[in-house]
């Protein structure tokens, strides 16, 4: 990982872990075990995060997953993103990666731009833009599901192709959109799926 400041994130979010509650933890094991499996058997990981939009929440599962399996030095990890319907990266949480310390770069001119997200070498770069579960950049088979908002793992009954689907929702920082607190809350939200995605990336046993 080149860039030390996401880098101190991870190392003081790691140191927190005890924040996350019993019961969290039991669903988080469910991917760290899934994982497991996929490295076990020599096959690529790859974890879908699904919201309503694809604007937050979802966004910030793909990138954190991407930084904590860099971190962990755990390969073939291959992180995505989508939504029961497609929108555009909410601008409000592109801010607050970049608050945070991530290089954030448009890198087309659309309703619904691709953005490179940047926290270490070329080759980790996420793309990130707003797209459906069939989207076909999205795995279509052998992947997780991991839901990030309450309303898309109601509304989306049935993934095509997933092997694992877990519920591990998380509050819409949109609820203080145009508030004092929203610079906070977007932080707040990304650090709190961060300190999750390291959970799970900890938890794993790679063979040397």
């Amino acid at each position: 990982m080149r860039y030390s400041t996401i880098q101190s994130h991870c190392e003081g979010l790691i140191s927190q872990f005890d924040l996350i509650a019993d019961e969290r933890k039991v669903l988080l094991q469910k991917i760290s075990d899934y994982i497991q499996r996929k490295i076990d058997a020599g096959m690529p990981v790859q974890l879908m995060y699904v919201c309503t939009h694809n604007s937050r929440r979802s966004h910030f599962g793909q990138i954190w997953a991407a930084v904590a399996a860099n971190y962990f030095n755990i390969k073939n990890v291959h992180t995505y993103s989508a939504g029961t319907e497609a929108t555009a990266f909410h601008p409000n949480a592109i801010a607050a990666l970049r608050e945070i310390g991530f290089i954030v770069i448009q890198e087309n001119a659309s309703k619904n731009p691709v953005y490179s997200v940047k926290f270490g070498s070329p080759t980790d770069d996420v793309s990130c833009f707003s797209k459906t579960v069939h989207d076909p950049i999205n795995p279509q088979s052998d992947f997780a599901a991991i839901m990030t908002c309450s309303d898309a793992d109601e509304n989306c009954p049935f993934i095509p192709g997933v092997e694992l689907r877990v519920g591990t929702t998380y509050e819409d920082p949109k609820a203080y959109d145009g508030s004092a607190l929203q610079n906070e809350k977007y932080i707040e939200r990304s650090f709190e799926i961060a300190r999750e995605c390291l959970y799970v990336f900890s938890k794993l046993r790679v063979k040397n």
